[in-house]
Protein backbone atom coordinates (compact mmCIF):
# COMPACT_ATOMS: atom_id res chain seq x y z
CA UNK A 1 0.00 0.00 0.00
CA UNK A 2 1.66 3.07 -0.93
CA UNK A 3 0.33 5.35 2.10
CA UNK A 4 3.11 6.35 4.71
CA UNK A 5 2.99 5.94 8.30
CA UNK A 6 4.48 8.81 9.12
CA UNK A 7 4.57 7.09 12.74
CA UNK A 8 7.04 4.41 11.53
CA UNK A 9 9.23 6.79 9.47
CA UNK A 10 12.61 7.88 11.26
CA UNK A 11 12.59 11.66 12.83
CA UNK A 12 16.50 12.68 11.41
CA UNK A 13 18.38 15.71 13.30
CA UNK A 14 21.90 17.07 12.37
CA UNK A 15 23.52 17.95 9.40
CA UNK A 16 26.67 16.59 7.26
CA UNK A 17 27.79 20.57 6.95
CA UNK A 18 31.12 20.80 8.33
CA UNK A 19 30.98 22.16 11.89
CA UNK A 20 31.90 25.33 11.41
CA UNK A 21 28.52 25.94 9.59
CA UNK A 22 26.15 23.40 11.13
CA UNK A 23 25.16 25.04 14.91
CA UNK A 24 22.16 27.22 12.88
CA UNK A 25 20.48 23.68 12.13
CA UNK A 26 20.25 22.95 15.69
CA UNK A 27 16.70 22.42 16.16
CA UNK A 28 15.92 21.10 12.76
CA UNK A 29 14.66 17.71 12.24
CA UNK A 30 12.76 15.94 9.33
CA UNK A 31 11.29 12.80 8.21
CA UNK A 32 12.45 11.28 4.77
CA UNK A 33 8.97 10.88 3.10
CA UNK A 34 10.17 9.80 -0.45
CA UNK A 35 12.94 7.10 0.32
CA UNK A 36 10.41 5.90 2.75
CA UNK A 37 7.94 5.33 -0.30
CA UNK A 38 10.54 4.24 -2.23
CA UNK A 39 11.07 7.28 -4.75
CA UNK A 40 14.09 7.57 -6.60
CA UNK A 41 13.32 10.75 -9.14
CA UNK A 42 12.59 12.99 -6.83
CA UNK A 43 13.09 13.18 -2.75
CA UNK A 44 10.34 14.59 -0.08
CA UNK A 45 11.24 15.65 3.06
CA UNK A 46 8.89 17.16 5.81
CA UNK A 47 10.71 19.08 8.22
CA UNK A 48 10.35 21.20 11.58
CA UNK A 49 12.36 23.81 12.56
CA UNK A 50 12.18 24.86 16.13
CA UNK A 51 12.66 28.56 16.79
CA UNK A 52 15.80 30.02 16.18
CA UNK A 53 16.61 27.08 13.66
CA UNK A 54 17.62 27.38 9.82
CA UNK A 55 16.36 24.59 7.58
CA UNK A 56 19.97 25.00 6.04
CA UNK A 57 22.75 27.43 4.81
CA UNK A 58 21.98 29.95 2.04
CA UNK A 59 22.52 28.04 -0.96
CA UNK A 60 21.09 27.25 -4.82
CA UNK A 61 21.73 24.63 -7.32
CA UNK A 62 22.80 23.71 -10.32
CA UNK A 63 20.56 20.84 -11.71
CA UNK A 64 18.04 20.96 -8.82
CA UNK A 65 14.88 21.95 -8.27
CA UNK A 66 13.22 23.13 -4.84
CA UNK A 67 9.95 23.37 -4.02
CA UNK A 68 9.00 24.05 -0.26
CA UNK A 69 5.48 24.74 1.13
CA UNK A 70 4.59 25.56 4.60
CA UNK A 71 2.30 23.51 6.53
CA UNK A 72 2.43 25.28 9.95
CA UNK A 73 3.92 28.41 11.66
CA UNK A 74 5.96 31.01 9.90
CA UNK A 75 9.01 30.87 8.48
CA UNK A 76 11.22 33.26 6.89
CA UNK A 77 12.94 32.65 3.21
CA UNK A 78 15.86 34.97 2.71
CA UNK A 79 16.85 35.05 -0.57
CA UNK A 80 19.26 37.63 -2.87
CA UNK A 81 16.73 40.21 -3.02
CA UNK A 82 15.69 39.46 0.78
CA UNK A 83 13.36 38.62 3.06
CA UNK A 84 10.07 36.70 2.17
CA UNK A 85 7.64 35.75 5.32
CA UNK A 86 6.10 32.57 4.18
CA UNK A 87 2.69 31.41 6.40
CA UNK A 88 0.91 28.17 6.31
CA UNK A 89 -0.04 27.79 2.87
CA UNK A 90 2.43 29.46 1.03
CA UNK A 91 4.58 27.61 -1.44
CA UNK A 92 7.81 29.08 -3.03
CA UNK A 93 9.67 27.82 -5.91
CA UNK A 94 13.86 27.47 -6.63
CA UNK A 95 14.99 26.75 -10.74
CA UNK A 96 17.51 24.96 -10.72
CA UNK A 97 20.46 26.84 -12.23
CA UNK A 98 19.42 30.24 -10.83
CA UNK A 99 21.79 31.53 -9.08
CA UNK A 100 19.46 33.04 -6.01
CA UNK A 101 20.83 31.49 -2.76
CA UNK A 102 18.19 31.15 -0.06
CA UNK A 103 17.28 29.34 3.29
CA UNK A 104 14.56 29.22 5.63
CA UNK A 105 14.65 30.31 8.93
CA UNK A 106 12.14 30.26 11.56
CA UNK A 107 11.92 33.50 13.55
CA UNK A 108 9.00 32.84 15.47
CA UNK A 109 8.37 32.07 18.63
CA UNK A 110 6.56 28.27 17.77
CA UNK A 111 7.92 25.02 15.86
CA UNK A 112 7.19 25.06 11.97
CA UNK A 113 6.51 22.51 9.14
CA UNK A 114 7.68 22.85 6.11
CA UNK A 115 7.30 20.63 2.74
CA UNK A 116 10.19 20.28 0.96
CA UNK A 117 10.75 18.70 -2.61
CA UNK A 118 13.54 18.43 -4.83
CA UNK A 119 14.87 16.78 -8.23
CA UNK A 120 18.02 13.77 -7.29
CA UNK A 121 20.35 14.73 -10.27
CA UNK A 122 23.08 12.05 -11.16
CA UNK A 123 25.10 14.99 -10.73
CA UNK A 124 24.91 18.14 -8.67
CA UNK A 125 26.87 21.47 -7.31
CA UNK A 126 25.63 23.59 -4.84
CA UNK A 127 26.62 27.05 -3.90
CA UNK A 128 27.13 28.51 -0.86
CA UNK A 129 27.56 32.62 -1.64
CA UNK A 130 27.58 33.75 2.06
CA UNK A 131 30.53 31.29 3.27
CA UNK A 132 33.57 29.54 1.89
CA UNK A 133 31.79 26.03 0.92
CA UNK A 134 30.21 23.90 -2.19
CA UNK A 135 28.76 21.02 -2.44
CA UNK A 136 29.80 18.43 -5.12
CA UNK A 137 27.50 14.73 -6.06
CA UNK A 138 28.99 12.63 -8.72
CA UNK A 139 30.06 8.97 -9.33
CA UNK A 140 32.20 9.34 -6.82
CA UNK A 141 29.48 10.26 -4.10
CA UNK A 142 29.12 13.35 -1.90
CA UNK A 143 31.52 16.10 -0.65
CA UNK A 144 31.69 19.45 0.84
CA UNK A 145 34.72 21.29 -0.36
CA UNK A 146 36.39 24.92 -0.27
CA UNK A 147 35.35 27.19 -3.31
CA UNK A 148 39.28 26.34 -4.25
CA UNK A 149 38.58 22.71 -4.39
CA UNK A 150 40.10 21.48 -1.03
CA UNK A 151 38.56 19.75 1.26
CA UNK A 152 36.47 19.67 4.28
Amino acid sequence: MPKLDLAAIPLRTGTGYPPEFAGPLTGRAFQRLGDAGGLTQFGVNLCTLAPGAWASQRHWHENEDEFVMVITGELVMIEDDGEHVLRAGDCATHKAGVANGHHLVNRSGADATFLVVGTRAATERAHYPDIDMLALKDESGFRFIHRDGKPY
